[in-house]
């Protein structure tokens, strides 16, 4: 395929429209200026949204859109090159919506010539994607509904007959609209956080399947081949914690000075932090090796493979940092073993480990209280320590069952039905990540901000940082020691656009614009941006035990934020700073 105007590196301008309910695609053709301003990503993601969502609409209706965005990196021969975004109206927040993965499903996306997919419309009945370079079809996949990750994953190969395509997909709890519902690629990466698994089944779209044979195109081979080396070898001076352990290292330190999630952010220090973490999982043997995404040689990817008392299949990876928090230290559970088997069932039902272990935890607290004594999952008080309610608790909320049907609409909504508003644990919706904000360190206080201000809620990728956000764009792991003037470097060997580092910071600060305007446009403000007051109030024990977060300080703090980014001191991007971003034509009327 050519690579349009003969000059173009890094992106083939071509984005795969799918309307679901006319079972038609077509090709967008998108020309290199438009690629230009926004290269992949949450600001491809906003770019759909605000120009052709309409206001208002139903997150689980037929009208919201679906994106998935590869970024201008994405499926390059480098290490970290392997993130894609997912986006949509979210079903948990009614705004922003978006989720980041890794592993080899969008680099063969990109391999086959696509830039990303926009879904639009529903099929009546359940469909998948195959897609083999230039040709597209939907298929029926009537046989493949109310399966689970792996058995979709593997008729889907031998239906289409390739062994090694790559699959995304969702499993039953996207199916039964499961509000925090992820979507799953290569069996262990999930786009886990703002319920776009539900967008997807309320699309009727059960996987997307493809296969690419095409080299991307770069403007500086030698050069990426030269940044590859670099990461392979500073790998132990750079990454090596992460390629021996990956995520969830130290967390007995951690808990010690209040940094680990702990009781529905009762807070105080966790008894069993050294029990459940990374270092725990390799001297047990639980975790037999380490797995890489596409083309990094980090290899940060833990694989956990168990016949008792859990059996586990290694396919399914096994848990990091924020699983291990949310369906332990969070629910009071110390057993590895359970939170190991946990986590794979999470990922075979498709549901984000994050949100389904804060709402298990909300309701145990809930519990604890006395407003709902009895509260149980499949016959499992939900107290915390209980391993088995947490696990039980999986199956209930994917198939929603029982108390699980409740639940599978986020601990938010959950509320208005079973109370305990004041122990909520949310931002916009979304549940908070595994970090305490209440830690008085710096890494804190950046918790504090990015659980505020994130577009999606209480995210834990720091996604509200211009130089975060910038990597989220362009499709570059968060995890590689990339500065921001490397970043700069291997985009410029990739596209040959000859960017600053300042201009690559924009692309942060772009899709940060974006997407807060499209909050503004569908009710979330200022008033949004804020922390609970259950993650805000002293530890019942340990050294925050004395040590409340001010909301007036907080707002001082997040309206520093906003000056950072040239907005307003109500959250709303000046018309000066859209002018600058080259964004201006997004802004409706009546903005600051």
């Amino acid at each position: 395929m050519s690579d349009g105007n003969g000059t173009r590196r890094g992106s083939w301008g071509r984005i795969l429209r799918v309307d679901l309910t006319r079972r038609a695609t077509s090709v967008e053709e998108m020309d290199e200026a438009t690629y230009k301003r926004h290269p992949g990503g949450r600001a491809l993601i906003a770019h759909y949204l605000l120009t052709e969502l309409k206001p208002g609409v139903d997150p689980l209706g037929p009208d919201n859109i679906l994106i998935f965005a590869m970024g201008v990196l994405t499926g390059t021969p480098l290490s970290g090159a392997s993130r894609h975004s997912v986006g949509a109206k979210s079903p948990l927040s009614g705004g922003f919506g978006e989720a980041e993965v890794g592993g080899f499903w969008g680099a063969e996306l990109k391999r086959a010539g696509w830039d990303g997919i926009v879904v639009i419309g529903a099929s009546p009945t359940p469909v998948y994607l195959w897609i083999k370079d230039d040709a597209v079809e939907i298929r029926d996949a009537t046989s493949l509904w109310g399966l689970e990750i792996m058995d979709t994953e593997e008729k889907l190969k031998a239906e289409v007959g390739e062994r090694l395509a790559r699959v995304c997909e969702i499993g039953p709890a996207g199916e039964n609209l499961v509000r925090y519902a992820g979507i799953v690629n290569d069996f262990k990466d999930i786009a886990g956080r703002s319920g776009l698994g539900a967008v997807m089944g309320s699309k009727k779209l059960k996987a997307i399947v493809v296969k690419g044979s095409r080299a991307l195109p770069l403007a500086d081979a030698v050069k990426v081949k030269e940044i590859g080396r670099w990461v392979a070898d500073t790998l132990q001076q750079n990454h090596w914690a992460f390629h021996n352990y990956g995520t969830g290292m130290g967390l007995e330190g951690y808990t010690t000075v209040g940094g680990l999630a702990t009781r529905n952010y009762e807070g105080g220090v966790f008894e069993d932090a050294a029990e459940i973490s990374a270092e725990a999982l390799v001297d047990r043997g639980y975790r037999v090796k380490m797995e890489a995404c596409w083309a990094c040689s980090v290899r940060c990817k833990k694989v956990v493979k168990m016949e008792t008392p859990y059996q586990i299949d290694p396919k399914y990876g096994g848990p990091e940092f924020e699983s291990v928090g949310a369906l332990g230290s969070q629910c009071g559970v110390g057993d590895l073993a359970l939170i190991s088997k946990a986590n794979e069932r999470c990922n075979a039902l498709g549901v984000d480990t994050i949100s389904l272990g804060a709402t298990v935890a909300w309701a145990m607290a809930l519990r604890k209280s006395g407003a709902a004594p009895d509260l149980e999952i499949d016959g499992e008080p939900l107290e915390f320590g209980n391993g088995k309610a947490v696990l039980a608790a999986v199956e209930a909320i994917a198939h929603r069952r029982g108390t699980g049907d409740i639940l599978a609409e986020g601990s938010q909504r959950a509320s208005e039905k079973l109370g305990g508003a004041e122990l909520l644990t949310t931002v916009k919706g979304l549940e908070l990540a595994m970090h305490d904000p209440r830690q008085r360190t710096e890494y804190g206080k950046q918790v504090r901000i990015s659980y505020s201000t994130s577009p999606t809620g209480g995210d834990h990728m720091n996604g509200n940082l211009p130089s975060r956000s910038a990597k989220n764009t362009v499709g570059m792991c968060f995890f590689l020691k990339y500065d921001d003037a490397k970043l700069a470097e291997i985009v410029n060997a990739v596209t040959g656009w000859g960017l600053t580092t300042e201009e690559v910071l924009d692309h942060g600060e772009r899709g940060l614009a974006l997407a807060r305007l499209f909050n503004l446009r569908e009710g979330l403000d200022a008033d949004d941006d804020r922390l609970p007051e259950q993650a805000m109030k002293p530890h019942v024990s340990g050294v925050l035990s004395k040590v409340r977060l001010d909301q007036d300080d907080l707002k001082t703090q997040i309206r520093a934020y906003y000056r950072a980014r040239g907005w307003s001191d109500d959250g709303i991007p000046t018309g000066e700073t859209l002018a600058r971003l080259g964004i201006a034509d997004y802004a409706p009327t009546g903005t600051a």
